[in-house]
């Protein structure tokens, strides 16, 4: 699928702000877009290409990229001020952008889930609430391919976008004290997957065998920031299946 290319006008949006003594905020604007997310990405990426002395790690969320440093290293000894360092340094980025080379690009992530039953327990109430059928919450649900925005909340946990709008529901107004890891769930306009056990209020719809985090891997986040993905429906023998090969 073809990314959309940032704009000219981005920079009539950016500001760049200290978030402390040692990180520098990157604001593109406010709001949530798959153009303003491609543009995060390829700030991020040239940021691992051609590293700065002094970077530690950068974060990249919905509209903002934070880049953590080291004050001392930046500075020479105390020598510059390392808060405009960094931000003359990423606003340089910004200003390049247009002719920034893309991030590789990434397979697509099928992720099985088991709807409803015990692994969905909230599927018929968002059925009621849009007024739709529950196979047909299911239908909307795995159709569209989602980009993963960001990972947040928990370690490995994806914020994705594409969901279809009739599927808009609220969270609960009580949150659960724990809901189980792999479970997918829908809160207003946004669905996501549960990566470790946790408290949370999504509306769940399913659950899926597949680990998003594990801790003593590589990698220990399945999903990363700018992949796609979509879920696929499964059987509860399926499930069970995946889930003691994925073990």
């Amino acid at each position: 699928m073809e990314q959309p290319s940032p704009p000219h006008d981005l920079l009539s949006t950016a500001q760049l702000y200290p978030l402390g003594d040692a990180a520098v905020v990157l604001q593109l604007g406010d709001t949530i877009s798959e153009v303003t997310h491609r543009a995060i990405q390829v700030l991020g990426h040239s940021l691992d290409q051609v590293p700065f002395p002094g970077l530690r790690e950068y974060v990249s969320a919905f509209t903002t990229l934070t880049v953590y440093y080291d004050p001392w290293v930046v500075s020479r000894n105390g020598k510059r001020n390392p808060y405009k360092v960094v931000a003359d340094r990423l606003y340089s980025l910004l200003c390049e952008l247009p002719a920034a080379s893309a991030s590789e690009t990434q397979p697509l992530v099928e992720i099985p889930v088991c709807y409803g039953g015990s692994f969905g327990p909230d599927l018929a109430l968002v059925a009621e609430h849009t007024g739709l059928a529950p196979a047909e919450v299911i239908r909307l649900h795995t159709e569209p391919e989602y980009l993963v925005y960001m990972i947040g909340f928990a370690p490995g946990f994806p914020y994705l976008g594409g969901m279809p709008e009739q599927l808009t529901t609220p969270r609960k107004a009580q949150p659960r004290p724990l809901v189980p890891a792999g479970s997918v769930g829908i809160a207003g306009g946004q669905t996501g997957v549960y990566s470790l056990p946790t408290p949370g209020g999504w509306q769940l719809i399913g659950r899926t065998p597949r680990r998003l985090f594990t801790p003593e891997a590589a990698s220990p986040s399945l999903l990363r920031a700018g992949q796609r993905l979509r879920f696929v429906a499964i059987s509860e023998e399926q499930y069970e299946h995946l889930l003691e090969h994925e073990l």
